[in-house]
């Protein structure tokens, strides 16, 4: 599943496409129908890895199902997932109920030695022990594959596993008696779903900050937005049919799905039942925002003009002169949570690297925006980038020449010239 305490990968809102992805990330989900002999314990464990999205972190390009390796690129350091197929020597298949439950509920593995939170066991915690059953029999059934992820990338003395245990006294507490309660989307979103994971803001610790679940998060260089009733930020603006259709499809009247999102997308939310997803978005709707929104005072005009320029030469030909565009295939951006978030990493990143909306069964055919990195400089990018954010009735804080130099040396592909003083 991804990302998570100290991953900082769910569910998203988006703007020109959701959140980020795996090269892997497009590639069509296996069949989830079990056969027909499955046992009921079994063919539960296989949806609960569905809404648990085991496979966007278990699953490393090119490799086997669950075979673990997959890079979590985390602000301490990247930590690799790990084999979880029933292979005795490399995976969990020396491995009983207990020990499963061990690791899913307080984060401690079959030698006793302490799980990192990469692992997101803060929020496994809240699973059942008959769900942690199910899932452990599930497993049990995949091809085992004899495969050793490679060490982690920790350094000193993060690499540690004891110092976890003051890590967990701070940020931890093991859920003693959970339920499936209230709803199941509560459950869901707080549980298996992780979705605070990427959509809660984290302290400098890698922890969820108390007090600001779901009001969106910083995570390996994108920003996930809040899922909350904020109308401009938020949810708020969406209707319960607007989110489903967007987690089945991964797209709707309002935004586009990608990246990490995409993973969520592909593997786990499309293959959810009507019902889940109906709880989970109202779930979501009904969450309150404490965040505190800055002033945003008017942009400067010259920027603005210079961003109009640019918009109508590069975006208008798919966003529309008024930036409506078509709906469910290239997305509008009046309105547009991410459009206006306050932290406009997402926003930077899709100018520059480009995104692939995801495929679906009910919308097969991706569509993508390209990469701007080799065609903009950093000014120009933030000229068009507060254009949008601040056009059609959006409202947020200016991007600078600076936002978008700091994220290009992150992530942008190609070089390009050195940026001009002036737009």
């Amino acid at each position: 599943m991804r990302i998570h305490p100290l991953v900082v990968a769910a569910l998203g809102v988006c703007v020109i496409a959701s959140m980020p992805a795996k090269p892997d990330a497009q590639r069509p989900a296996a069949p989830l129908a079990p056969p027909a002999a499955e046992p009921a314990q079994v063919a539960y464990g296989r949806y609960l890895a569905v809404l648990g999205d085991c496979e966007a972190c278990h699953d490393r390009a090119g490799g086997q199902t669950y075979a673990g390796g997959y890079p979590l690129n985390t602000p301490f350091g990247v930590i690799y997932s790990t084999n979880i197929t029933p292979d005795r020597e490399t995976g969990i298949g020396t491995w009983t109920a207990d020990d499963f439950w061990n690791a899913m509920h307080r984060g401690v593995r079959k030698d006793g030695a302490k799980l990192y939170p990469a692992f997101p066991y803060p929020y496994f915690t809240h699973a059942t022990r008959a769900e942690s059953d199910a899932l452990y029999a599930y497993l049990r059934t995949v091809a085992p594959v004899s495969y050793h992820p490679p060490a982690n990338k920790l350094p000193f003395p993060l690499n540690i596993r004891f110092l976890v245990t003051f890590w967990n006294a701070l940020n931890f507490k093991e859920d003693r008696a959970p339920t499936t309660g209230p709803t199941p989307g509560a459950h869901i979103a707080r549980g298996l779903g992780h979705c605070g994971g990427c959509h809660s803001p984290k302290t400098f610790l890698g922890a969820d900050k108390a007090g600001h679940e779901f009001e969106g998060g910083v995570l390996d260089n994108w920003f996930a937005p809040a899922l909350n009733a904020d109308v401009r930020r938020g949810l708020g603006a969406w209707s319960t049919a607007d989110v489903v259709e967007y987690l089945k499809t991964g797209r709707n009247a309002r935004a586009n799905g990608s990246g990490p999102m995409a993973d969520a997308i592909s593997h786990s939310t499309s293959h959810m039942t009507d019902a889940d997803l109906t709880s989970i978005a109202a779930f979501l709707k009904a969450q309150p925002s404490h965040a505190a929104v800055p002033a945003t005072p008017p942009p400067d005009a010259r920027v603005m003009a210079a961003g109009q320029a640019i918009y109508v030469d590069e975006c208008a030909a798919c966003h529309a002169m008024d930036g409506k565009a078509a709906p469910r295939y290239f997305p509008p951006l009046p309105g547009a949570a991410m459009t206006q978030s306050v932290d406009p990493t997402s926003v930077i990143r899709f100018i520059l690297t480009g995104t692939q909306t995801v495929a679906t069964d009910a919308r097969p055919t991706p569509l993508s925006m390209p990469a701007y990195a080799w065609k903009l400089n950093d000014a120009q990018v933030a000229a068009v980038a507060t254009y949008v954010r601040n056009s059609w009735g959006n409202a947020a804080p200016v991007v600078t020449a600076s936002d978008v130099a700091k994220l290009r040396h992150k992530v942008a592909a190609k070089p390009i010239r050195k940026p001009s003083a002036r737009i």
